[in-house]
């Protein structure tokens, strides 16, 4: 399973696989119980998880980095519901975070989407940026 094959449904808990996609929506699978079924794109909204990005005091950063910051820090987890025990982990695993335009429901999603990815054992990998001279060779 890859990370840029992931996606979060509106009105859905938890992250999907995205076997195949078809005009009217979605077969995708869970990660939760591992169930596939047709999500319709009349209903629910897609969100690929390499595109969702995060407000820090700075520019924007992609949801992977934040990921990956969460993966090398030595930090436990926090409860996913508590959320003053959330707050307190997200300032110190990644401190850039705007805690004022990023919502305490939005890192309890994140908390429970790592922990998703990691009984998955996938990696989040930051979507790769075209390179200046990539296949010039003079």
């Amino acid at each position: 399973m890859e990370y840029n094959k992931l996606i979060a449904v509106s009105g859905m808990s938890g992250l999907f696989e995205l076997l195949t996609s078809k005009s009217d929506g979605a077969i995708a699978r869970s990660l939760e119980n591992n169930n596939t079924q047709f999500i319709s794109s009349r209903a629910h909204q897609f969100s690929h998880l390499e595109s969702i990005e995060v407000f820090t005091t700075h520019d924007n950063v992609f949801l992977a980095e934040v990921f990956i910051a969460m993966g090398k820090s030595s930090e436990k987890l926090p409860e996913e519901k508590d959320a003053k025990a959330t707050l307190a982990y997200f300032k110190k695993v990644f401190p850039s975070m705007d805690f004022e335009r990023v919502y305490a429901s939005d890192m309890k999603k994140m908390i429970k989407w790592f922990g998703q990815l990691k009984a998955a054992g996938v990696e989040p990998v930051l979507p790769e940026e075209e390179t200046e001279g990539e296949g010039d060779s003079e």
